[in-house]
């Protein structure tokens, strides 16, 4: 895909997002379009984000669980940025209804890095030695894309269909966590809404961190030091409205919550 091409379909991200619409999916429009031409078209949407005064504090994995894959069909992880005004503190009102289009909610774990880690050739055994803290996360992830008609290159292409994100206060050494059986609790409005473990993703979120590393990696892009990094869903996707309250817990982390508005 040409660089005019590329900047065309970034700016029309960009304006989706800035103005709360929908854009028909890019897989439509472009049949042959790549993951490759999908994270270019990304990287210019973000570069349009940092031009208005925004920072990047991390960045993401996403579509890692099988729940998450059948509910969207699509069967193969994506990557993304995340930015300062992206980011809420535990316990926050989240502004979903001025935000975001088509937002659901998540429950994640988050590790916050010491040191740098540059793929490829990052192993599980990397991430552990590189990772400060994890803390547990709320994603609200969102689509520039029509009723989330999306395909790889369409998530990869809308910044991996980021939206917002919460950490909680609780914070845990990652030698301390058992990541395979850890279990995650969330609740929706007082009512336990699904639960999931660890292994629900990739096996592990630590393999999860570690092909995020790898995986950009190969565009030349680190994960550096004091970046929060998702490493993916360990439960279904929740569809959110103003007026909804979310709690998650997790084995051995601790907890988070939201109040969506």
């Amino acid at each position: 895909m040409d660089s005019e091409t590329i900047s065309r379909y970034g700016d029309e991200l960009y304006t989706a997002l800035r103005e709360r619409t929908t854009i028909q999916p890019l897989t439509a429009r472009e049949p042959e379009i790549t993951i490759a031409d999908g994270y270019h078209i990304s990287k210019h949407m973000v570069d349009r984000r940092l031009a208005d005064g925004e920072v990047i504090v991390g960045k993401k994995t996403g579509v890692t669980g099988i729940a998450v894959q059948r509910m969207l069909n699509v069967f193969q992880p994506d990557f993304g940025y995340l930015t300062d005004k992206m980011q809420y503190s535990n316990g926050a009102e989240m502004p979903i209804s001025s935000e975001l289009i088509q937002p659901r909610a998540e429950g994640e774990i988050a590790f916050v890095l010491a040191s740098d880690l540059v793929g490829p050739g990052v192993t599980n055994a990397d991430v552990l030695a590189a990772t400060d803290y994890v803390v547990p996360c709320f994603e609200v992830v969102d689509s520039r894309i029509d009723n989330w008609q999306i395909k790889i290159q369409d998530t990869v292409a809308d910044n991996a269909s980021s939206g917002l994100f919460l950490l909680g206060d609780d914070r845990a050494k990652p030698a301390d966590v058992d990541f395979f059986s850890c279990g995650m609790v969330v609740e929706k409005n007082g009512e336990i809404l699904s639960t999931g473990a660890g292994a629900a993703a990739m096996g592990s979120p630590v393999s999860c961190v570690a092909w995020l590393a790898n995986t950009l990696g190969e565009f030349g892009i680190p994960l550096q030091a004091g970046e929060v990094i998702l490493s993916g869903s360990l439960v279904p996707l929740e569809p959110v409205v103003a007026g909804d309250e979310m709690k998650v817990t997790i084995a051995g982390i601790g907890t988070a919550s939201v109040r969506f508005v």
